[in-house]
């Protein structure tokens, strides 16, 4: 398997990278195998979360693209971070990483001075876990130091040397940071040869990191879909249960989604029933019109902002 239109920077040595062209026009290809949006916001311009942030009980934010690109803070998160707090607002980080634990991304938000607490992060990985058959022998994709331990059940890292994919009764797609062309057909054929569930825990195509988009797992599980026509199940934003889980921590009230991606954050906050506001100067549409990517996908938020801080 080929890459199609790659990003030649150096952020290919470690990740597979994708042009954000390419990536909105996979999004738009696979848009039928996203949840349905029962509602359009208005797309009321704001400067930062400061001048609506009264407007709510709490708030729902994605990571990448709203409180950190890659493993740098965004000037001004942790300020907003620390003013909500104060203010006695509510909020969760809902974050489509899945490549560690919470204990993990409690220790990434730590180093980047960003004041997160461990009831409010959830993650897709945690919701994948939660979700996972206990019964079946899974194959994980997943980083090197993954330890998989919070895996519930049977589990064995697929990439480790001398791994048997035969015994896989199933596929965790958690990281896409050691995945490649050749693997991808590899599973392309296991699966063909003997089909068998695919669970995703995290369903973007991409993510924003320093030097450019990284191919996440989302973009690896449709082209198996295509390939083998295995729909893989998907756990994490734009998908329902990580709202139900996330919004049943909150507790009632008015909530915000805030996140970089009209297709997983804002689809996700809009088909779970709440606002969603847009940030687009550090995320997936950083340096892009925002007016006509918007029309083109047809996923409006309620409102967009170039970023939560000042």
């Amino acid at each position: 398997m080929s890459l199609p239109d790659t990003a030649p920077t150096a952020l290919a040595e470690r990740y597979p990278t994708l042009t954000l062209d390419r990536a909105w026009a996979r999004y738009q290809e696979v848009r039928d195998r996203l949840p349905s949006a029962p509602r359009q916001g208005a797309c009321r311009p704001a400067a930062s979360l400061a001048e609506v942030a009264g407007d709510y009980d709490g708030f729902l934010f994605d990571s990448f693209g709203v409180l950190n690109v890659g493993e740098t803070a965004i000037p001004g998160a942790a300020d907003c971070l620390s003013a909500l707090r104060k203010a006695g607002k509510r909020f969760c980080v809902l974050t489509n990483a899945a490549s560690y634990g919470v204990e993990t991304a409690l220790a990434k938000y730590a180093r980047m001075g960003l004041d997160v607490r461990r009831a409010e992060v959830i993650s897709s990985r945690d919701v994948a876990m939660a979700h996972l058959d206990r019964g079946v022998m899974w194959g994980a994709i997943c980083a090197a130091e993954d330890g998989l331990a919070d895996l519930p059940g049977q589990g064995f890292d697929l990439l480790a040397p001398g791994a048997d994919w035969a015994r896989a009764g199933g596929f965790l797609f958690l990281s896409s940071i050691r995945w490649n062309g050749d693997l991808q057909d590899r599973l392309v054929e296991a699966l063909k040869a003997r089909p068998r569930p695919v669970i995703v825990g995290n369903p973007d195509l991409v993510a924003p990191r320093e030097e450019g988009l990284s191919l996440e797992p989302g973009y690896w599980a449709h082209d198996l879909q295509d390939r083998t026509g295995i729909a893989p199940r998907f756990f994490g934003k734009p998908f329902p249960e990580a709202f139900r889980t996330a919004l049943n921590r909150m507790g009632p009230g008015r909530y915000a989604m805030i996140g970089d991606t009209p297709q997983t954050d804002i689809l996700g906050g809009l088909a779970a029933g709440i606002e969603t506001i847009l940030v687009t100067r550090h995320g997936i549409l950083a340096g892009r019109p925002v007016a006509p990517m918007l029309s083109d996908c047809a996923i409006l938020p309620d409102m967009v902002m170039p970023a939560i801080g000042d």
